[in-house]
């Protein structure tokens, strides 16, 4: 079937009507009020069973417990569509504070929650674990019984998020204020017209370098406008964690990212090993692409240029039908769960101004349905976006028949899915090349974010871990962050760029998001994770897909370590993995190479 006239915008009507108004959203914040205000009152009341059949207490608390987990992710959810769709919904800011304030008073229920479930009787505690009732989300209920034993005391935890919500969290929220009023002159037939960052970033994949120049350029004046305030909101926000982290007597500022993302630190570090030490064919890929532009070296606003022009420019319909038929000979439920989304009108697509610049995946888990952010200008680049979140919202629908309490996956192993949909578009249209001029742009829209993966989110990796480590000593300045930044991208990047931009630190939005610490290297565990589990499917063709499903169910109930072993038998504390997996980029490069 054909998909023809979509509608680039989504149905948010079906959630709650009335946006940021809505009389029925603000009915359901205050069922949630009352949900949280009866489960703090059970966890208060609760003590400890003192034989196995004494479950019942427990188990009520559990089902309060998932009950709250999905109607405050359904509430966010619909929130940060509201402020992602217009960045000028005063309204729907205003309700972002009041889903913090929400999500506050529950984690404070759950360090107490947390603290009780660790005062269990351990040999009774694993009986316990044994039950029908808890069977299934033992790992979950061990996980929070276990990081009690390095956290505060109940009463300093739950100052410490009451705090975070007018302190921390503002930080966050302030930066995305700050972004929202940005506004980058851009001139086109004579005429000026002023775009949001999103929209002028979407203008560096331009093929004219003029236009990649000037735009590229007005993008870091107005970051360096801006660069007292954004360093201020990065060292508060840098500031506070290592605050935090000094209290509970944390050393390590990877502690934090690690434990969210459920992985060893060994695991880590051989991924950036093998990373570090295989990155000449990508230095020498982005030699030959200055070459074939002309250049000596490439600058930072030459990375997204294209090479060649056969690949074309994609209607939004095109890009649907696209991607849905590319899915089909590697994961039918995946193709037909797609054809539903763009139907349904569960992706906001449409190129506009007020609309906050990249993209997203967020789960309405009471309504079981998802819905899609981006903006849509008709590149090869957007397409690949499509299919990435589109890999997030299919994760998201594997999940459904899991209890939600195990439903609560890291980033690390949700930018497998959606990297994993990706690939599948990426290597479906290079196999379909009419010719060689054909397979080049498309080869090289992949090797872009093979770059993006090895060496940009090295970048920011190493820029994060020197950041904290200056923090600690004091206040570091905007002059300070750019040296920094540069630092990083020169390493990372082996030197191979003629300039670099040493605001990215001001532009990145993931250095600011306050629920996540270490917003960078996740993205390249999941490209290279789902490029080992391409690499099955590759195999096996559609047979793969149960297989895969089995998989992404099991991502937030074990280690990624576990989560590997168990479904592709493999140790991720080793090279052999990581080597296995970088390789296939490795051909694209070499393969990028022969073709010039």
């Amino acid at each position: 079937m054909t998909l023809n006239n979509l509608k680039e915008t989504w149905n948010l009507d079906v959630f709650f009507k009335g946006g940021s108004h809505s009389e029925e959203f603000a009915s359901y914040l205050n069922m949630i009020r009352e949900e949280l205000s009866a489960f703090h009152e059970q966890v208060k009341s609760f003590t400890s069973p003192k034989h196995t059949g004494d479950i019942n207490e427990l188990s009520a608390i559990l089902s309060l417990f998932e009950s709250v987990v999905k109607k405050t992710r359904q509430a966010g959810a619909f929130v940060s569509c509201l402020q992602a769709q217009n960045m000028k919904d005063l309204k729907a800011n205003q309700k972002r504070s009041e889903i913090t304030q929400l999500s506050a008073t529950f984690h404070n229920s759950l360090v107490l929650f947390d603290k009780k479930l660790s005062e269990i009787d351990k040999s009774l505690w694993n009986e316990l674990l044994q039950q029908e009732e808890i069977k299934e989300i033992s790992y979950i209920l061990n996980e929070r019984r276990e990081k009690v034993k390095d956290r505060l005391s109940v009463e300093q935890e739950t100052l410490i998020q009451g705090i975070a919500v007018d302190g921390y969290h503002s930080w966050g929220d302030l930066y995305n204020a700050i972004v929202s009023k940005i506004k980058i002159p851009y001139e086109d037939d004579g005429e000026t017209k002023m775009l949001s960052v999103g929209q002028a970033s979407n203008l560096t994949a331009r093929p004219e370098r003029h236009t990649r120049k000037i735009i590229t350029e007005n993008l870091n004046r107005a970051w360096e406008q801006d660069a007292d305030i954004l360093s201020r909101t990065l060292n508060h926000l840098g500031g506070f964690r290592l605050n935090v982290y000094g209290a509970r007597r944390w050393n390590n500022v990877l502690k934090e990212p690690l434990e969210i993302n459920r992985m060893k630190e060994e695991t880590l570090d051989v991924m950036w090993e093998v990373i570090s030490d295989n990155k000449q064919p990508f230095v020498d890929y982005l030699n030959r692409k200055a070459e074939l532009l002309g250049l000596d070296k490439l600058d930072w606003c030459d990375l997204e240029a294209p090479i060649g022009t056969d690949a074309g420019e994609y209607s939004y319909d095109r890009a649907a039908n696209f991607i849905v038929d590319q899915f089909k000979s590697f994961a039918p439920k995946l193709s037909s769960f797609s054809e539903k989304a763009f139907k349904d009108r569960w992706i906001e697509a449409e190129d506009r101004d007020g609309k906050r610049p990249g993209g997203f995946c967020t789960s309405f888990p009471e309504s079981e349905q998802s819905r899609i952010f981006m903006t849509f200008s008709g590149s090869a680049s957007n397409v690949s976006t499509l299919a990435h979140e589109l890999g997030h919202a299919y994760h998201q629908e594997a999940m459904l028949d899991v209890r939600p309490l195990n439903r609560g996956y890291a980033m690390n192993v949700a930018e497998t899915a959606s990297t994993f949909a990706e690939m599948i578009v990426a290597d479906a249209a290079l196999k379909q090349a009419d010719s060689d001029e054909q397979k080049l742009v498309l080869l090289e829209d992949k090797l872009q974010r093979s770059v993006a993966f090895y060496m940009n989110i090295h970048a920011r990796f190493l820029f994060e871990t020197r950041f904290y480590e200056e923090r600690k000593k004091g206040m570091v300045s905007a002059e300070r962050l750019n040296q920094l930044m540069v630092e990083a991208q020169k390493e990372a990047y082996c030197d191979a760029l003629g300039d670099y931009a040493p605001y990215f630190w001001a532009s990145k939005l993931h250095f600011y998001i306050t629920s996540v610490p270490f917003y960078n290297f996740p993205y390249t565990f999941g490209y290279l994770f789902s490029l080992g589990i391409y690499a099955r499917a590759l195999k096996e063709g559609a047979r793969f897909e149960e297989k895969y499903i089995a998989l992404l169910k099991d991502t937030a109930s074990m280690t990624v370590e576990d989560l590997a072993s168990k479904h592709l038998n493999v140790d991720l504390t080793k090279r052999e993995f990581w080597e296995d997996a970088i390789e296939l980029s490795i051909k694209d490069a070499e393969e990028f190479l022969r073709l010039t």
